[in-house]
C-alpha cells in the first residue's frame, strides 16, 4: 500500500536515509534513479530537511526525471542548430498540458524502473503522481489540441517548437457549492513547477502604446509608451522512445529593477512607485481575463501581443544565428527556414508584428516584408460561432499599438485595390470580407479576415468544419484562393488517452495485436475487427472496463460523497460549458426519465437501464446561462440522487474542476458518451476521440468530427440523432415563423422544473431561451426542442443495446478499433507535409 502523509512522512524518510544521496543524472537502473532522486531531496532542497512526504517525493522525482529530459533538451536543441532544418513555431494562446509525470516516465520507457526506485524509497509512483498539480495554461479543447500536438511533433522528430504565456492563475479552479459554481484562482504556480527551466538570458522588450515617429527619409519608428520584459521558461516535450525532446516555450512579463521608482516609494507612494512592475504582472495573471471592461479589452489585447512580440523576435534572433554560421543569409530565406502556425486568431497580432520588425528594425521594404510573412504564416481556425471570431475594437488598438493599426490599415487597403482591379464581381461583399469594419457605431478590426488575407494557408479541424468554412464562412475569398483551404481533422495522443490512462486496456490490445507498435501507428487498431465476437476478448475487455469503472467510482465518491453502483451504466459528457455544447439538452433528458421513473410501479422499474449521468466542465465567469445550467445539473443532482424510491435506477453526479486529469479517470471509466452540440457549430470535438478509443460508445448529432468517428467505427455502433448541418438554417427560419411544434415529452420536462421540484431558484430566464419564437435569448437558437425528441429515442435506442453486455462488448471493440484515424500524429504528419513543408530532424 502507498504510505500515507500523516503517518508515515518520518518512515519514509528513515528508508530513504538508507539510500545513497549521488547525483547520477542519467540514471537507468531502479538502484541507481533512486540515488538520484534522493540526491535531488537532499541537495535541490525545496523544504524543510528529515522529511520525505508525498510531496517532498514527488518534487524530488520529478526533478530526477528533468535531468534526462534536459541532457535530451540540449542535444536536440543542439542538432536543430547544426542541421538547420525549416522549423515549425506553434503560437497558442492555450496549453492544456495536464500532470506531466506520468507522461515523461512514459515516453522515456522508464515506468517500472520510476516506480520500483520510489519503492525503494518507501514511495509508490501512483501516490506520488498524485501529488502534481495540472498545469493551468489552458481551457478547453484549443489548449488541449495543442498539448497533444506537440506530443506529436517530439515523436514524430519534427523540428517543432510551441510558444505560450506562463499564467500564474490559470482560468480558474471550480468550486461547486449550493450556490453554484464558484471561481477561485488556480494554485499550481504557489510553490513551483519542477519542469520548467527558466531562461535568464532570454529576454525580450515589448512594447506598449506610445507614437509612432516618421523619419525624414519616410521610414517610420514606433516609440514612447512603456516596455515590459518577456522572459522565457522552457518545458521540455519528449517524444516516445526517442532522444527527441523540444520545448514549449512559455513567456512571463517582468519589469527591472530602474522601474522601480525609489523616491516614490520612500515618500511613501509605494502603488504609485511599483505601477509597471503591477501591470507587467497582470499580463500572465490570468487566461482570458474578463473583457467587459475597456482596461479588461487593453489587458487581453496584451496579452495577445506579448505573446506574438516575444516568440517573433526569439524565432528571427534564431533565424540570425543559425544562418549566420553558415555564412551569408538573407531575409527572402526565412520562409524556408521558418513556419509559424497561429491557433486560432488569438495570436493574430503576429502578421503586423512580424511585418513591422522586417520593415522597422530590419530595413525592408513593403513588398519584401509582405512577401516574408505571408509565405511564413498559416492559420488554423477552431470556430465558426460569430461571438469566437475575434473584433478588436479599432479605438483600443490605436491606443495600445498605434504603429501596428498603420500596417493593418495597409494591408486592407492594398487587399480593396486587389479585389476592385482583379475581381470586380466581390465588390459588393467588399464591406463583409475587408478587414477594418468601419462602422462608425463600432468600429472594429476582423481578426479572421486579417488571418485570411495574409496567411499562404487556411485549415479547418473537421472535414464537415472545413466544407462549412469554404462554402459559407470564408467562401468569398475561396473564389479568389481556392488553394489556400485546406482541412486537418484534429488528433489525439494515443500516448496521454491510452497507453497510460487506460494500462489495463493497452496491455488487451497489444496481446490481441502480437505489438505494442499501435502506441506510434494508431491505425494497427483495425486488427482487433477480426476479434470483435471473440468471447475472450470481450470477457477480458469487460473486465478491463469494469476495473476502469470501479476506480472511477472511488474517485467520484471521493469529490462528491456521492456513491455509485459500478452495474450502471455509466452516461458521460465533460466540456465547456456552453449552449451550443448543449447540456441543458442532457439534463432536461435526465430530468424527463427522472419523472417517467418516479411514475413507475416498482414492479416497472426493474426492466429499466440503471443510469449514472455525470456531466462535468466549467462555465466561463462571466457567461450567466452557463452558470445557470452547472447550477441545474447540480440541483437535479441533489434530488433525484437522495430520492429513495429512485436512486439505485438513476443518478446524476456534476464532476467538479474538470481538467486533464480528471479526464484520465473519467475517460477510460465511461460507457456512453454525449457529443450532442447543435450539429454545424462545433468545429471537431477531440474528446469525442478520447472517448471512443477507449472503447466509448457515442450518442452523438453529425456535428464536427462526431461525422468522421461514426464513418471510421461503423453507423451501427453510434448512436445518432439530431438535425443535420445544412437543416439548421431552415428549422431556425420556421421557428421564426412559429411553424414549430414541441414535442409533449419536451414540455413535461420543462414543465417539471417550472412546478419547483428542484428547489426554488428561479430558472426562468434559461428556460426563457428555449421559449418564443425570437429575439435576444429567446427562440432556442441551439433547437434543443427540435432535436430533443429524437435524442430521447437514441436514448431508449442505447437502453435496449446494455441489456445485450455481448452487443454492448461488440460494439465497444469495434469502437476502439475504429479510432485509428484519430491520432494526432497522422494529423501533424499532415500539417508537416501540406502546410508547413517540415520533415524528420531526427537526434542520431
Amino acid at each position: 500500500m502507498a504510505l500515507t502523509v500523516e503517518s508515515n512522512g518520518k518512515n519514509a524518510y528513515a528508508i530513504s536515509a538508507k539510500v545513497p544521496a549521488v547525483a547520477i543524472p542519467l540514471a537507468e537502473e531502479p538502484s541507481e534513479i533512486a540515488s538520484n532522486i534522493n540526491y535531488h531531496a537532499q541537495f535541490s532542497p525545496h523544504f524543510s530537511p528529515f522529511k520525505f512526504e508525498s510531496e517532498q517525493a514527488f518534487y524530488a522525482t520529478a526533478e530526477s526525471v528533468r535531468d534526462r529530459l534536459i541532457k535530451q533538451w540540449n542535444e536536440t536543441y543542439l542538432h536543430f542548430h547544426n542541421v538547420n532544418p525549416k522549423q515549425t513555431y506553434y503560437l497558442s494562446m492555450e496549453y492544456l498540458q495536464g500532470r506531466a509525470l506520468t507522461n515523461a516516465v512514459g515516453n522515456l520507457n522508464f515506468q517500472d524502473a520510476y516506480a520500483d526506485a520510489l519503492n525503494k524509497l518507501g514511495h509508490e509512483l501512483e501516490e506520488i503522481v498524485e501529488q502534481e498539480k495540472d498545469a493551468a495554461l489552458g481551457n478547453g479543447g484549443l489548449g488541449r489540441l495543442a498539448s497533444c500536438f506537440l506530443d506529436s511533433m517530439a515523436t514524430l522528430n519534427l523540428p517543432a517548437w510551441g510558444y505560450g504565456l506562463r499564467y500564474k492563475y490559470g482560468l480558474f479552479k471550480q468550486h461547486i457549492t449550493r450556490e453554484g459554481q464558484e471561481e477561485i484562482a488556480e494554485d499550481w504556480l504557489e510553490k513551483f513547477s519542477p519542469w520548467e527551466v527558466v531562461r535568464h538570458d532570454v529576454v525580450f522588450p515589448v512594447r506598449f502604446f506610445g507614437h509612432v515617429e516618421v523619419n525624414p527619409n519616410g521610414s517610420r519608428k514606433w516609440v514612447g509608451g512603456e516596455i515590459v520584459r518577456a522572459l522565457a521558461y522552457d518545458v521540455p516535450i519528449p517524444g516516445y522512445k526517442t532522444k527527441n525532446t523540444i520545448s514549449l516555450r512559455l513567456w512571463e512579463a517582468k519589469t527591472c529593477a530602474e522601474d522601480f521608482n525609489l523616491f516614490e516609494f520612500n515618500d511613501g507612494q509605494y502603488e504609485s512607485a511599483a505601477q509597471l512592475h503591477s501591470r507587467a504582472q497582470q499580463i500572465c495573471a490570468v487566461l482570458y481575463p474578463g473583457d467587459a471592461t475597456e482596461s479588461g479589452k487593453l489587458l487581453r489585447l496584451k496579452q495577445q501581443f506579448f505573446l506574438c512580440s516575444a516568440s517573433l523576435q526569439d524565432i528571427i534572433l534564431r533565424f540570425k544565428e543559425r544562418k549566420s554560421e553558415k555564412g551569408s543569409w538573407k531575409w527572402s530565406e526565412f520562409p524556408s527556414k521558418v513556419a509559424v502556425q497561429l491557433n486560432d486568431t488569438h495570436p493574430t497580432l503576429a502578421i503586423p508584428e512580424l511585418m513591422r520588425l522586417l520593415m522597422d528594425d530590419e530595413g525592408l521594404g513593403w513588398d519584401e516584408a509582405w512577401d516574408v510573412t505571408t509565405r511564413t504564416i498559416a492559420y488554423t481556425n477552431h470556430t465558426v460561432l460569430p461571438e469566437a471570431l475575434e473584433k478588436w475594437s479599432q479605438a483600443v488598438m490605436w491606443k495600445l499599438l498605434p504603429r501596428h493599426m498603420e500596417i493593418i490599415e495597409e494591408i486592407d487597403k492594398r487587399f480593396i485595390a486587389m479585389i476592385r482591379s482583379s475581381r470586380p464581381d466581390l465588390e459588393n461583399k467588399l464591406s463583409s470580407m475587408q478587414i477594418m469594419d468601419n462602422n462608425p457605431q463600432k468600429p472594429v478590426v476582423r481578426m479572421a479576415n486579417l488571418c485570411v488575407v495574409s496567411s499562404h494557408t487556411v485549415n479547418g479541424v473537421a472535414q464537415l468544419h472545413s466544407d462549412i468554412l469554404k462554402s459559407e464562412l470564408f467562401a468569398d475569398y475561396v473564389s479568389i484562393w481556392p488553394t489556400k483551404f485546406q482541412n486537418k481533422t484534429n488528433g489525439i495522443t494515443p500516448r496521454r488517452w491510452l497507453c497510460f490512462c487506460n494500462p489495463e486496456l493497452s496491455k488487451i490490445i497489444t496481446k490481441w495485436l502480437k505489438t505494442d507498435q499501435w502506441v506510434t501507428n494508431l491505425d494497427l487498431l483495425v486488427g482487433l475487427r477480426q476479434f470483435a465476437d471473440n468471447e475472450e476478448l470481450q470477457t477480458e475487455w469487460a473486465s478491463a472496463k469494469m476495473a476502469n469503472k470501479r476506480r472511477l467510482a472511488r474517485y467520484v465518491l471521493q469529490v462528491t460523497g456521492v456513491s455509485i453502483d459500478v452495474n450502471s451504466l455509466f452516461d458521460i459528457q465533460v466540456k465547456r460549458i456552453h449552449e451550443y455544447k448543449r447540456q441543458l439538452l442532457n439534463i432536461l433528458g435526465a430530468i424527463y426519465r427522472y419523472k417517467k421513473l418516479k411514475e413507475m410501479s416498482p414492479e416497472e422499474r426493474k426492466n429499466i437501464t440503471c443510469r449514472i449521468i455525470m456531466i462535468g466542465g466549467k462555465a466561463f465567469a462571466t457567461y450567466t446561462n452557463a452558470k445557470r445550467i452547472v447550477k441545474l445539473v447540480n440541483d437535479v443532482g441533489a434530488v433525484v440522487n437522495n430520492d429513495p424510491e429512485v436512486n439505485s435506477y438513476l443518478k446524476v453526479v456534476f464532476i467538479p474542476n474538470y481538467n486533464v486529469s480528471v479526464a484520465e479517470m473519467l475517460i477510460p471509466g465511461s460507457e456512453l458518451s454525449q457529443h450532442i452540440s447543435t450539429a454545424g457549430m462545433e468545429a471537431s470535438g477531440t474528446s469525442n476521440m478520447k472517448f471512443s478509443l477507449n472503447g466509448c460508445l457515442i450518442i452523438g448529432t453529425l456535428d464536427g468530427a462526431n461525422v468522421e468517428i461514426r464513418e471510421e467505427i461503423g453507423e451501427e455502433n453510434f448512436f445518432l440523432f439530431g438535425a443535420k448541418a445544412d437543416e439548421v438554417p431552415r428549422l431556425r427560419k420556421e421557428r421564426e415563423n412559429g411553424l414549430f411544434k414541441p414535442d409533449p415529452r419536451f414540455e413535461e420536462a420543462k414543465e417539471y422544473i417550472k412546478s419547483g421540484v428542484f428547489g426554488s431558484y428561479d430558472y426562468k430566464p434559461l428556460l426563457e431561451s428555449l421559449e418564443g419564437n425570437s429575439g435576444y435569448g429567446r427562440g432556442d437558437y441551439f433547437l434543443v426542442g427540435h432535436d430533443f425528441p429524437t435524442y430521447m429515442d437514441a436514448q431508449a435506442r442505447v437502453d435496449e443495446a446494455y441489456k445485450n453486455p455481448k452487443k454492448w462488448q461488440k460494439m465497444s471493440i469495434l469502437s476502439t478499433a475504429g479510432s485509428g484515424k484519430f491520432s494526432s500524429d497522422r494529423t501533424i504528419a499532415q500539417y508537416a507535409k501540406e502546410i508547413w513543408n517540415i520533415g524528420e530532424c531526427r537526434i542520431p
